[in-house]
């Protein structure tokens, strides 16, 4: 935890993601509340044994992982906090292969902080983009995304029709 007893919750949720960027999950623990809840996209973790994994699985995945605080809000117990992940897809990440490739994916947090310690918080991050950085999606605009895009639209039109 930081070394001074009066830090706001926005420099304390500042501070975690300095220790994720450490991979210090034994200093996280520490500001986990015992029963703290973590919903991220694909899994809601609770309790600090379950997030000490899904980090530890995350580190794995994306060795070179970095998170850029891009900006921070706070509004009493609540900390909002925009940020950038960067790093190489080298392992399974929520349930897909390693690619390789390299990511930069924008999300924010919602982070809730009572009594010094995270009690809960809320991950969003552009899915979409994500999957298109590893290959999963085309990239947008281009002749595949093109196609996808009217694969899907007469898909749809289609169904309509057999509605009817």
């Amino acid at each position: 935890m930081p070394k001074t007893a009066d830090a706001t919750n926005a420099e304390l949720v500042s501070w975690a993601l300095g220790r994720l960027n450490d991979r210090d999950l034994a200093a996280l623990r520490g500001f986990w509340a015992d029963d703290v809840v973590e919903r991220f996209p694909d899994r809601t973790c609770r309790g600090a044994d379950e997030l000490t994994r899904y980090f530890q699985e995350a580190f794995a995945a994306m060795p070179d992982w970095h998170m850029e605080s891009l900006g921070v809000a706070e509004s009493g117990d609540d900390v909002l906090v925009r940020w950038r992940l960067t790093g190489t897809h080298s392992g399974p990440l929520m349930g897909i292969e390693p690619t390789g490739r390299r990511v930069v994916i924008d999300g924010m947090d919602h982070a809730v902080v009572r009594g010094g310690r995270l009690v809960s918080n809320f991950v969003v991050f552009d899915q979409m983009q994500y999957a298109r950085e590893i290959g999963m999606l085309p990239a947008d605009g281009s002749g595949a995304d093109r196609a996808l895009k009217w694969l899907f639209n007469a898909r749809t039109r289609v169904a309509a029709k057999l509605r009817g």
